[in-house]
């Protein structure tokens, strides 16, 4: 019954060659609203103290919190394998958007 039940809400998903090709970020900025949670991925380049938004994504609350249990949770299996992950040095990047960027790199 329940293998029958995922069958029938399975997804279809599209990834189009563009997509699929994926956008390099080391620094990602998380502001929130009262009913959004928007993650700008911007990628830094050592020596120019400009850079880009590459990609802004916006989410509910509810989807942000199950983006981060589904991180937590690929972080947890990848760790099983490779390894625990140490934290970047230099702690959190020394600016305030109002929720707080996190250095990816």
């Amino acid at each position: 019954m329940a293998e029958e039940m995922l069958n029938e809400e399975q997804l279809n998903i599209e990834l189009s060659e563009e997509v699929a090709e994926g956008i390099y970020s080391n620094l990602a900025i998380i502001t929130h609203s009262d009913a959004e949670f928007v993650i700008d991925f911007i990628k830094m380049l050592p020596g120019i103290p400009k850079a880009k938004v590459k990609a802004r994504i916006i989410l509910t609350p509810t989807h942000a919190k199950r983006l981060l249990r589904a991180l937590k949770d690929n972080i947890s299996k990848f760790e099983a394998i490779h390894g625990t992950l140490e934290d970047a040095p230099g702690g959190d990047f020394p600016m305030n958007f109002g929720g707080g960027p996190f250095p990816m790199a």
